[in-house]
């Protein structure tokens, strides 16, 4: 049982993200984190998300986050830092050709691309480059994902995912 908590939990923190990210309560300090070259920052975001991940499996939970965030960059290369709503730094996400690492306090955990450790982290798929375009207003498609741009000039995005499973939701309400 405790094993099956702490996956879960795990699964929270580690958001997307996206996601996905949310149960490690410690700010990391600039040490604590490998050097990797800059990205070149040619957008940035901040806003909130909520991510609603429903159960795949009769064992398996639905999983919910919410979190403020801040991301700068692209699908190519990029950082995603993720804050409690106390405003507690939970988590950061960076990214480039061939590597993506998240730090969560004192763990870190690599991955050889950053759709994979989105996938291992939320135990679903996010479709980053689309995520990217619909930041953007462009309404991109992705294989299952179905975007609703219509509150974008408020600064509203809205995605959910039915297939494969297991379903997910996506909310973003942007800060200008």
């Amino acid at each position: 049982m405790i094993c099956c908590a702490r996956a879960h939990a795990l699964r929270l923190a580690s958001a997307v993200a996206l996601t996905a990210l949310l149960s490690a309560c410690s700010t990391p300090s600039p040490s604590s984190v490998p050097e990797r070259p800059a990205a070149a920052v040619t957008q940035q975001w901040s806003g909130r998300l909520a991510l609603q991940i429903a159960a795949d499996g009769p064992d398996a939970s639905a999983q919910a986050l919410s979190a403020r965030f801040d991301l700068q960059g692209s699908a190519a290369q990029g950082r995603l830092d993720v804050f409690s709503p106390l405003g507690t730094q939970v988590a950061a996400l960076s990214w480039g050709q061939g590597w993506a690492q998240l730090q969560q306090g004192e763990q870190l955990r690599q991955s050889d691309s950053l759709a994979e450790l989105v996938r291992l982290s939320l135990g679903a798929d996010i479709p980053i480059p689309a995520l990217f375009a619909w930041l953007q207003g462009q309404a991109l498609q992705a294989t299952g994902w179905q975007v609703n741009l219509s509150q974008y000039a408020q600064g509203r995005i809205t995605a959910q995912r039915w297939t494969p499973a297991p379903q997910a939701q996506l909310k973003i309400i942007l800060q200008p």
